[in-house]
């Protein structure tokens, strides 16, 4: 079973841009199709984009469509998420989560995701 990672978090002005990573454990990373998921406090998780294993698939939440792109390195067993135009409604712990099941199935749904990492808290300040 892959192990997951997240770094890249921090503190950005309103307008700025943060590049999250999440590192895989395992020799089989790229039969994982993956996804960032984000929650503030006191709100539900929210899905923000996933990718499919071979990263020809990508999806994306309305509100961070434009503004955010995921992308996948299987060589490195890496996956990341570009945050650009960062508003302050983006502030929250962002989580990377791992599945098996594709993703025309599973979609933005965090249930169908069994493997997540510890998460890494962006803060946006207005």
């Amino acid at each position: 079973q892959v192990q997951l990672v997240e770094s890249g978090g921090g503190l950005v002005q309103a307008g700025g841009s943060l590049r999250l990573s999440c590192a895989a454990s395992g020799r089989t990373f790229s039969s994982y199709h993956m996804g960032w998921f984000r929650q503030a406090p006191g709100k539900a998780r929210e899905f923000v984009a996933a990718i499919s294993g071979s990263g020809d698939r990508t999806m994306y939440a309305d509100s961070v469509k434009g503004r955010f792109t995921i992308s996948r390195d299987n060589a490195e067993n890496m996956v990341h998420l570009q945050m650009n135009s960062l508003k302050f409604e983006d502030t929250a712990g962002y989580y990377c989560a791992a599945t098996v099941v594709p993703l025309f199935i599973v979609g933005s749904n965090w249930r169908r995701y069994d493997t997540w990492g510890p998460g890494t808290q962006v803060t946006v300040s207005s």
